[in-house]
């Protein structure tokens, strides 16, 4: 039983001994820094059933807790607020009961409980990865990894956007301009390939809109009747019927983008379940939306035109399918979460890792699939998430403006090094090893400075600054872990060595457990919030306490061999629940720096 529960049981006891009241819940809050304690009771809530003095209550419950409850060794009272000190042996005990674990704080998978269906990247298949899904692949990652580790089955998925007349503008572009290149002639990864035509569409595309203005017609006019976007459309209408040329040519510069994804994805360190593609979607809900006519879901209007009308939920009316029949992106995506719960009927509940310009689009989804009555779509969340900007202003795909993903990631590990090589931290290291090093803490930076951001606030994105090797950065984490690494090479213990008769701890010591006590509720916090920003600043206020230890506390040159094994051993059970937790975010920690 934890601390908190054991303790609130003695607190009702308390009240009910002294009192003859029956609580029905304690609130405690971490003790001041200021104050004697290791844990707080707020008495302010008692008065409700409780009349009297706070203080005056509070001095009664500390009596009782200390005559009666084993760990509680003193308390002091400050106004409302109850501070308990608790033994030593508590924590001790603790210690020696989690030391040895090296999965702590991670729960295990939970039998019958039904899964849940992670999707983020989603990209489409006309341009590289950029920074903004940058983003989105290290928070849909992330919040799954999360959730596993609160004890959740978990499919990690996307939906490749690959249909559509963005992607026949690659393609047309290619077609007219490309001189049959591909990424071997070319030395280009296929999805850099296909993105420069999308680029090369756009730029061609204004030279005949500004000839069709100078010849007479409107701004509007001429956007639309430029040569070059009709035959895109003709493209995409024959797409849609199949036409043989123009599917070979879609499946192989389809083709190419999937490779050149596929090796930014195992740059970046994130990875997938499975794989569902809009060109198989985009027709799935039809089905749903002639039920949903026949069940008074959804409405037809005089054009023939299907409608939701949400109006009294507080939203408006949306359409589900064109007057012509067609679907739309609503359609796709009732079809598509329909779809993947028949395809994994253990799923329960959903995340959707999109931005929050899409915020309104998933109110409508979510609320939509539960008047279907479909019973998971109680368990539907947005992971919403706001833009990431850079010092030089806002990104543009078709004006080839946009940061790439595998330039960043380049650009990460080089100033890795730069730094690196400034503070003169790699003595005696290999080039190889040099440059799995740089990767290592290149991309720590990245994910820790996006990460630890709470999803929904904008990002201002500095590289610079991420890779600062002080405060609150992924970097300043890994040395950190990679300190705690040569302590117990010097040390050179074996793990499982016992400690007998240590009952007293160095303040220092006793937070620092303290502070890995909370590890296992701030999974389950970060899990339920979906919030990766819980894990990164909880690793930093872990690391902040360690060096602190570190500074005021002698590991190897402890006073007797029992306290050296203690406190090495408490250093290696910080080092384990930071690798924990930066695995969690998909970071990985160095053994050396």
């Amino acid at each position: 039983m934890s601390l908190h529960n054991t303790l609130s049981n003695y607190v009702k006891q308390a009240v009910k001994n002294q009192f003859n009241v029956d609580l029905e819940t304690v609130e405690f809050q971490a003790t001041r820094k200021e104050f004697a304690g290791d844990i707080t009771v707020v008495v302010f809530p008692m008065l409700r059933f409780v009349k009297g003095n706070p203080v005056q209550i509070g001095e009664t419950i500390g009596n009782y807790l200390v005559e009666n409850a084993e760990n509680v060794k003193a308390f002091n009272v400050v106004k409302g607020f109850l501070n308990i000190e608790i033994n030593d042996s508590y924590y001790v005990d603790f210690f020696n009961t989690i030391k040895a674990e090296t999965d702590f704080g991670f729960a295990k998978p939970e039998a019958n409980k039904k899964a849940v269906m992670v999707e983020y990247s989603s990209p489409n298949t006309n341009k590289p990865l950029h920074l903004g899904h940058i983003r989105n692949n290290l928070l849909g990652y992330s919040v799954a990894e999360i959730l596993k580790a609160a004890g959740n089955k978990v499919y990690k998925t996307q939906i490749i956007n690959d249909r559509g007349i963005h992607i026949c503008k690659s393609m047309l572009a290619w077609k007219r301009f490309g001189n049959n290149e591909t990424p071997e002639s070319t030395r280009l990864k296929g999805d850099k390939l296909v993105g420069n035509y999308y680029v090369k569409f756009d730029q061609e595309y204004k030279k005949e809109i500004e000839d069709l203005i100078k010849s007479g017609s409107t701004e509007k006019e001429a956007k639309a009747n430029a040569p070059l976007l009709l035959e895109a459309q003709e493209m995409l209408r024959k797409w849609e019927a199949g036409d043989k040329e123009v599917v070979a040519l879609w499946e192989t510069m389809n083709g190419w983008v999937y490779d050149g994804f596929n090796e930014t994805y195992k740059n970046l360190g994130v990875d997938f379940d499975n794989l569902y593609y809009e060109s198989n979607t985009y027709l799935l809900g039809k089905e749903f939306v002639a039920e949903g006519l026949k069940s008074g879901v959804f409405y037809k209007k005089e054009d023939g035109s299907v409608w939701c009308d949400l109006t009294e939920d507080g939203l408006d009316e949306k359409i589900v399918q064109r007057a012509d029949g067609t679907a739309v992106y609503m359609t796709q995506d009732i079809g598509t979460a329909i779809q993947r719960v028949k395809d994994y009927p253990d799923v329960g509940g959903m995340v959707y890792t999109v931005g929050n310009e899409q915020d309104y689009h998933f109110q409508v989804l979510f609320l939509i699939l539960k008047k279907l009555g479909f019973d998971w779509a109680e368990n539907l969340y947005h992971l919403s998430y706001g833009m990431v900007d850079l010092p030089s202003g806002k990104m543009k795909s078709r004006e080839g403006t946009v940061v790439d993903a595998d330039d960043l990631i380049v650009d990460m590990a080089t100033t890795a090094e730069e730094i690196s090589e400034e503070l003169g931290k790699l003595d005696g290291y290999s080039e190889a090893e040099k440059k799995e090093l740089y990767k290592t803490i290149g991309l720590g930076a990245l994910k820790y400075y996006i990460l630890k951001v709470d999803p929904k606030k904008r990002i201002l994105f500095d590289p610079k600054e991420s890779i600062d090797f002080q405060g609150n950065t992924g970097p300043f984490i890994q040395y950190t872990y990679a300190r705690i690494q040569s302590i117990l090479r010097k040390a050179n213990l074996d793990d499982a060595t016992a400690v007998e008769g240590f009952t007293e701890l160095h303040p220092k010591e006793k937070e620092l457990i303290k502070q890995i006590q909370l590890f296992p509720e701030v999974v389950q916090n970060a899990a339920d919030n979906h919030s990766p920003a819980l894990i990164a600043n909880y690793t930093y206020d872990l690391v902040k306490e360690f060096n602190s230890f570190y500074q005021n506390v002698s590991i190897l040159g402890a006073d007797n061999e029992t306290e050296k094994v203690f406190r090495v051993q408490l250093s290696n059970l910080v080092a384990n629940t930071i690798k924990n937790a930066f695995s969690l975010l998909g970071i990985n920690v160095p053994e050396r720096m």
